[in-house]
């Protein structure tokens, strides 16, 4: 079973919040749904839902924010290739970086939430900026792009 983070909620509601902002009177519908969730999670302490039993609209408006995320943590750095057990340049277990592609979006985020708060991969210090510019966050400063970008 894999299990949707609380922040995860909260992070889906505010790009909800920011794409389709309230009326001034009702929050839009997948908020609501959403919120639904959150409510619940924290009502009972739950810091993650199971992906699988939440609400067909709680869940739909997740896996629309989901979508709009980057998939995989992959910098293009892969050492579990070379025999390390945690890639150096993700964060990811060999097993992760196999199964990626048949794993479920909670299994991912997951992952994802992982190897974010353990911070310790080249994704989160030494390639940063290559992991912001890969994911159309930043753009590269004009330097960074050689002489040709220089006016």
């Amino acid at each position: 079973m894999a299990g949707i983070h609380i922040t995860d909620i909260e992070s889906a509601i505010n790009w909800w919040r920011a794409k389709n902002p309230s009326d001034g009177l009702r929050a839009c519908a997948e908020v609501r749904a959403l919120g639904e969730v959150y409510a619940l999670m924290v009502y009972h302490r739950e810091s993650e839902g199971d992906e699988w039993s939440m609400p067909g609209a709680a869940r739909e408006a997740w896996l629309t924010w989901y979508a709009s995320t980057p998939d995989a943590p992959c910098i293009a750095i892969c050492s579990t290739a070379q025999g390390d057990p945690i890639c150096k340049g993700c964060g990811r277990t060999e097993d992760e970086v196999q199964h990626w592609p048949r794993m479920s979006p909670g299994e991912k985020r997951a992952v994802w939430r992982r190897i974010t708060l353990d911070a310790k991969s080249w994704r989160f210090n030494r390639y940063a900026e290559r992991t912001r510019y890969a994911s159309g966050v930043d753009h590269p400063p004009p330097e960074a792009l050689g002489p040709q970008a220089s006016p």
